[in-house]
């Protein structure tokens, strides 16, 4: 199963921390970040995945989720 996660916040280095925290446990990096400036402050976003076999803890299937 791929993982996806799509990471925002802040551009800080808290929100480094967690990019690295998570790189650190086997996420990959998937393609560039993306930043935007709101109000004078700049915030990022930085999509990761991971390769994980068999089912992964809290993760329901877009398949088995029913529309609004």
């Amino acid at each position: 199963m791929k993982l996806y996660r799509l990471l925002t916040g802040p551009d800080d280095s808290a929100f480094c921390a967690r990019v690295e925290g998570l790189l650190n446990r086997g996420w990959q990096l998937h393609g560039s970040p993306s930043i935007t400036d709101v109000g004078g402050r700049g915030y990022v976003a930085q999509a990761i995945v991971m390769e994980k076999a068999g089912p992964y803890p809290g993760f329901q299937p877009s398949s088995e989720i029913e529309p609004d």
